[in-house]
Order: structure tokens, then sequence, then C-alpha cells
């Protein structure tokens, strides 16, 4: 990836021109984490978040640029139903899901830029409140979400094997 040089983070809506940046950079994002997982769980998880940008539910996804290069991506989703089709995650308001940034770009404000841009989206659309779910090994996205101002939910907590995705919201 090189050097990035200035600040200028760019947001725009995902292009087709872009999927295939998003999709490593999702992998490249999250790969960190793989040693919390099983093998199998991880190549189920990562084949999950790559192809997530096909989601037919998703309602945007937003990537950041810097000097041109995709360096961060977020899903956004109307509803709990439609981010994880999971029928029991009767949230109805917009969540957040898989914001991921470039490990070369971190530190950068990128994370940051993506969520205030979901989240002026979100009171564009005059909705009352935003979620998102993350996990406990997640440290710096948990640090990120709570300086935003996102509270815990523990409400709209859910499990995938033995993994607990705690749920945070904000309220607009």
């Amino acid at each position: 990836m090189g050097k990035l040089m200035n600040n200028q983070i760019i947001v725009k809506e995902l292009v087709s021109e872009d999927a295939e940046a998003v999709r490593l950079l999702l992998i490249e994002s999250y790969q960190q984490y793989e040693h919390y997982f099983t093998p199998q769980a991880w190549e189920e998880y990562s084949n999950r978040i790559v192809s997530s940008i096909d989601n037919p539910n998703v309602d945007i996804i937003f990537v950041a640029e810097l000097e041109q290069r995709v360096v961060g991506t977020l899903q956004l989703f109307r509803s709990g139903v439609e981010a994880y089709e999971i029928p029991e995650l009767q949230i109805q308001a917009p969540i957040i899901r898989l914001v991921a940034v470039h490990p070369e770009a971190r530190g950068r404000g990128v994370g940051n830029v993506l969520l205030n841009n979901a989240i002026q989206k979100v009171k564009a659309l005059g909705e009352s409140s935003i979620y998102l779910h993350t996990t406990d090994f997640m440290v710096h996205a948990v640090q990120l979400y709570k300086k935003l101002g996102f509270q815990r939910d523990k409400t709209n907590d859910f499990s995938r094997g033995n993994m607990v995705s705690k749920c945070y919201r904000l309220d607009l």
C-alpha cells in the first residue's frame, strides 16, 4: 500500500469499480482477529465478510479513500433482520456493520469519518437511533464507538457459536 501522506479522507458510496478493493480491504482489516476463531469458523466468517458487499439487504456501503486508495469501508442496513438475518433481532432502526480500516491507514481518523458519515445519513433520514454489534476483542473499535457516544444495549446482544456480538446504540 505504501506511505499515506495527506489526511484528505474522501467518503463516497461503493461503485462497482471499487468492489474488489473493498473485498481485499475487509480481509486485510479483519485478518488480525483470525486467531480468535477455529480454522473452520474463520473460513466461514471471512467468506461471509467478503461476500457481504453483494448482500441485497445492505442499504449503503460507504468507502473511504485517502490519496485515491480505498482505505476504509462501512455497511449500513435499515434494520436488524436485514443486517443479520436473525429473526429474533427485532431492531427496527439502522444498523452499522463491517466497519473496516486498512492496517496501514489506522490512527488517521478513517473509522471516525466513516462512522460520522453513517450517523449523518441516518439523522437525515429522521431516525432516532443507530445500532452496531462488536466483540470484546475488537478493542480499538469499541473505544471509538464509545468515544462517539454509543452505549451498551445488552437487550440486543446475540451469539454465533461461542462468539457473543455485543450491541451498542447511539441515540440521535
